[in-house]
Formats: C-alpha cells, sequence, structure tokens
C-alpha cells in the first residue's frame, strides 16, 4: 500500500537536498517504493572520524535525513513534519565503499510518526539501526 501523501521522487529529493548537510555529505537518495526509501553515504575523508571508520554522527545524518523526508511526503497537505528524537545503535564499523540505509514507517499517526532506519554496509551487513520520532505540526 503506497504511504505518501504528496509528491515524491528520488529527483525531487536530491533537488530539496541541494546545498545542504545531506549533498555537502554526498548522500544519494536512490529509490522511493510504496512504503519506503533508500540513501546511501559514501565513507570517505569528508564522512570518516579520526581512526577511520564512518562518523557515527554521519549515519545519525543518514538516519534523520531518511526518516524526516519520509514523515514529510507521508503528511497530508498542509501539515509539517519535525523530528522530536532520534536513536542509533551503531553496530558495525565501516572503512570504505558506501553505507546504504532504508527507512519504513513504524507508525503514522495524525500528531506523531515513528520510522525506523536500518544501514548495511556493501557487503550487505548491519552497520547501524536507529528510530526517529516525528512529531506532525499543522501549517499556521
Amino acid at each position: 500500500m503506497r504511504i505518501w501523501q504528496q509528491a515524491i521522487s528520488v529527483a525531487e529529493l536530491t533537488r530539496t537536498s541541494l546545498n545542504t548537510a545531506v549533498s555537502h555529505l554526498g548522500i544519494e537518495f536512490l529509490e522511493v517504493g510504496d512504503d519506503f526509501i533508500t540513501a546511501r553515504v559514501p565513507v570517505d575523508a569528508h564522512t570518516r572520524q579520526p581512526f577511520g571508520l564512518l562518523h557515527g554522527g554521519v549515519s545519525v545524518v543518514l538516519a534523520e535525513t531518511l526518516g524526516s523526508a519520509a514523515a514529510n511526503h507521508a503528511c497530508a497537505p498542509g501539515h509539517q513534519a519535525v523530528g522530536l528524537d532520534i536513536n542509533a545503535n551503531h553496530l558495525r564499523g565501516a572503512k570504505s565503499g558506501w553505507v546504504t540505509g532504508t527507512t519504513r514507517p513504524v507508525h503514522i499517526g495524525r500528531s506523531t510518526q515513528v520510522w525506523q532506519i536500518d544501514m548495511v554496509n556493501d557487503a550487505g551487513e548491519p552497520t547501524c539501526v536507529s528510530r526517529i520520532t516525528i512529531a506532525v505540526l499543522a501549517q499556521k
């Protein structure tokens, strides 16, 4: 079942992310399905921490990017989604390649949404799991 209430595409997500932290970190949107969005971030000199691993904060940026984008497109027109809380469990480090995240809804309500974001390395091994809670606000 398609959950999107507003027009959504990889091209639109990419366009709205220009000149933001998303584009500066090299995050790329890959796919929009009926109930999920997938994006990836490179593990490179811009995203690694001093010990050579993908910075945990970059994993959280990927998670928040996916969860917030999904939540905003799942809102009814005239509403906006804003993050309330996010958590992340880092499971495995990544030293190179890409980390790919996929977000799916846990709960889509009138005033709150909860999204799960699962991230994997190029070998498909889990690197991080995250959950974001979103407030849905009516525009003033």
